[in-house]
């Protein structure tokens, strides 16, 4: 009875976290240029390729540019890779080949809070990339809204589902490969496949009901009523998923790892 009540117990999340998370950042600061260069490089290519090049040949969609209908979705994606590497291959090398979880551990800093904290970075590092790619949009002139600054906290949102996603795949995984699979089957058709590229209207009843199901479909669908300023009440319920996504992997992904780290 005692283990079961452990095992789903609320975790307490002390200033431990922002210790660990604090820790991640100074290492980060070191070497930050190459890795804004991996992270941001390939969404805006994405943006300059798709957008004026094929832009080119599909002048708009519902009357929306199509460079200003796909930048919401870049956005979100580079925010969502961004902080998948990070919890994934980041937090794999830190848990098992540098030990760091355990070096951290034996100083009074919890578990949860090492997990906790390493999840929050991940976030960050997704809001980071995610808030460059703002700024690109911006200056493009591809912003046409004010309330386009509520993005900002909508990106950290969306880091930490992210995040405590990913850190999931890390608690399950035991080599660096298992990350294919989550990459592959996971990551790669919410990409394609939540609206980002082409309206979600064209797909058939089937694949729209199974988008419902994407995280990255919601956050999508409302980053870019936020770029456009073409706000509606069913955004609170895009809005609502995606915080009820978080809450759920973020517990889950602590207990996870928790589970594997005591083992």
């Amino acid at each position: 009875m005692n283990a079961f009540i452990n095992t789903f117990r609320i975790p307490y999340i002390g200033d431990g976290a922002f210790r660990v998370w604090q820790r991640n950042g100074n290492v980060w600061l070191k070497f930050y240029r190459p890795s804004l260069v991996g992270n941001l490089g390939e969404p805006i290519l994405y943006l300059l390729a798709l957008g004026y090049g094929l832009g080119k040949f599909i002048p708009d969609i519902s009357g929306i540019p199509y460079i200003q209908f796909i930048a919401p979705g870049l956005l979100v994606s580079s925010t969502m890779y961004s902080a998948c590497f990070e919890c994934t291959f980041g937090s794999f090398t830190r848990m098992t080949t540098q030990r760091t979880y355990d070096a951290i551990i034996v100083t009074p800093v919890s578990i949860e809070e090492v997990i906790a904290g390493d999840i929050f970075w991940g976030a960050t590092k997704g809001a980071i990339a995610g808030l460059v790619i703002l700024l690109v949009a911006t200056a493009f002139g591809l912003v046409g809204s004010p309330w386009v600054g509520l993005v900002l906290p909508l990106l950290m949102v969306e880091g930490l589902l992210f995040a405590s996603l990913s850190m999931v795949m890390t608690a399950l995984a035991p080599t660096y490969d298992f990350f294919n699979y989550f990459f592959t089957i996971a990551i790669a058709p919410m990409f394609l496949f939540s609206g980002i590229f082409f309206p979600l209207d064209e797909f058939p009843a089937w694949a729209k009901t199974a988008s419902w199901f994407l995280p990255l479909t919601h956050l999508v669908t409302i980053t870019r009523g936020l770029f456009l300023g073409k706000l509606h009440i069913s955004l609170l319920i895009n809005l609502s998923l995606v915080i009820a996504f978080t809450v759920i992997t973020f517990y889950v992904s602590i207990t996870l790892v928790k589970r594997r780290l005591i083992k």
